[in-house]
């Protein structure tokens, strides 16, 4: 009998982080390596949001909150979503943790059974299945297709659903693949949604505000307020303000569900670190400039990127909304080889281009859809065109 539980047995380790890992030791080991494997601006945090953080220093204010978040958070946090979402909050239905994950991981602990399902769609973040698992529930992935740019179609949520569904995690704009459902495409979700009461909606709008040409951010609760009792809306400052190690994440939902969250992080972590806490009041309160200039900067990127690697024959990019991501599918190149190895995975594939060429991607299968591989361009332009230069140099080889 092992001594590890059950439910860690069923969890694998971040393939994000492992890549990024074997990168970071080749580079060390003095391989120029490029990496477009982490999801992370390569922007500094907002001067005005590092002032905060600094002056909540120099005020004192470094003792504990309240476990669940500290009220003039949360007050800012009721004011964003009222103003951005039209979702109306009082403070008691809100929680603030240590990161998004952890609001997310709360929320599936606090309220899954054994045999309790979760539909995931896929290609899905990395850590949503696993997420699962560790709560003792049941993942079911609902695979979109590349011909509808990676979204789920109502038909498919509805053949996903049984009567063990208790939750659906909703990503948009999406990662991996960048896409983003406008308005009627999730009232189609939504309208699936309202035939099934027992189902609950835990949506990631972490990359609310990273969206392009024109398109227009909307969510569930907002889309179709009956869902409003059976909705957690969740968001964080890491990936519009460039506060990844500041590690801050939020949900607002039904008042017994935050409690019973808060119950959850009272017994682990307990309150998230309070300097983090008041550089995020800054950043929602503060002023929005940076997330414009920071958009045309990612959108211009998104744009080199997706024309270089369309380009490459073998690899097709649906243009994503929103995100800093491209979702590459290579279902051509799969039985190529090189002078060594027939490329039979998409692991395979990103394997060999990081050992080969020194470009570090995540492969199709860690986000639950191949043969595809995942690039960031959250990098410089010097970097993409080079990255890219090489993935086609790696694809012209293959025989």
């Amino acid at each position: 009998m092992s001594f590890l539980s059950y439910n860690l047995q069923r969890v694998k380790q971040s393939p994000t982080m492992q890549i990024t890992a074997k990168a970071q030791e080749l580079k060390a080991n003095g391989i120029d390596i490029i990496s477009l494997s982490v999801g992370e601006p390569d922007f500094d945090t907002p001067q005005n949001i590092k002032n905060a953080g600094i002056q909540a220093i120099l005020d004192g204010k470094t003792k504990y909150t309240a476990a669940d978040g500290m009220p003039e958070l949360k007050e800012a946090i009721c004011n964003k979503l009222l103003r951005d979402n039209s979702l109306k909050y009082n403070k008691n239905q809100v929680i603030i943790s240590t990161g998004g994950k952890q609001v997310l991981f709360n929320a599936l602990l606090a309220t899954l059974n054994p045999e309790d399902e979760v539909i995931i769609p896929a290609p899905y973040w990395v850590s949503y299945p696993d997420m699962v698992f560790l709560g003792g529930g049941t993942p079911v992935i609902a695979k979109a297709k590349l011909e509808n740019n990676f979204k789920l179609t109502a038909e498919e949520l509805e053949a996903a659903i049984t009567p063990k569904t208790k939750w659906l995690i909703f990503n948009s704009p999406s990662n991996p693949t960048g896409a983003g459902y406008n308005w009627d495409e999730l009232r189609k979700l939504t309208d699936v949604l309202m035939r099934h009461p027992h189902v609950w909606v835990m949506t990631d709008d972490m990359y609310e505000y990273l969206t392009y040409d024109n398109f227009q951010f909307c969510t569930p609760a907002e889309v179709e307020p009956k869902l409003y009792d059976r909705t957690l809306t969740t968001n964080g400052v890491s990936k519009a303000y460039a506060m990844t190690g500041w590690r801050i994440g939020y949900a607002a939902g039904p008042i017994t569900l935050i409690k019973a969250m808060g119950k959850i992080q009272s017994q682990s972590t307990s309150n998230p670190n309070t300097i983090a806490q008041w550089a995020a009041v800054e950043a929602l309160n503060g002023p929005q400039d940076y997330v414009k200039t920071s958009n045309i900067t990612f959108r211009n990127r998104r744009d080199l990127t997706l024309k270089m690697l369309n380009e490459i024959q073998g690899i097709t990019c649906p243009k994503p909304e929103g995100a800093f991501y491209i979702y590459a599918s290579i279902k051509e190149l799969i039985g190529k080889s090189t002078i060594n190895k027939i490329i039979k995975t998409d692991e395979d594939f990103a394997s060999e281009l990081l050992t080969s060429e020194g470009v570090a991607v995540v492969f199709g299968a860690a986000f639950g859809m191949s043969p595809a591989f995942r690039v960031s361009y959250a990098t410089s332009d010097e970097a993409l065109i080079e990255a890219c230069i090489r993935i086609k140099k790696f694809c012209n080889s293959l025989k």
